[in-house]
């Protein structure tokens, strides 16, 4: 069987999106940073740089997957 290396176009800022989104749908839930760290185990300073940071920093798919429960929004949003 041959092989080879086939062309996609990743988008290098997909780490910036899912920060946006997730703000975003923090928001519009009416959810505060320290209440999201709450809620998922994380420390306020970890949700604040993942807000701010604009994807310097990632997570883990665990993490998003607690931050769509908590923010009750599918995790497919996060990456539009």
């Amino acid at each position: 069987m041959t092989t080879f290396k086939r062309d996609y176009n990743f988008d290098k800022n997909i780490k910036e999106k899912i920060s946006q989104n997730i703000k975003k749908y923090r928001l519009k839930a009416g959810i505060t940073q320290e209440q999201l760290a709450l809620d998922i185990g994380k420390s306020y300073d970890f949700t604040r740089r993942l807000e701010f940071k604009k994807g310097e920093i990632g997570c883990s798919i665990d993490t998003l997957y607690k931050i769509s429960v908590v923010l009750n929004t599918r995790i497919d949003k996060f990456f539009e």
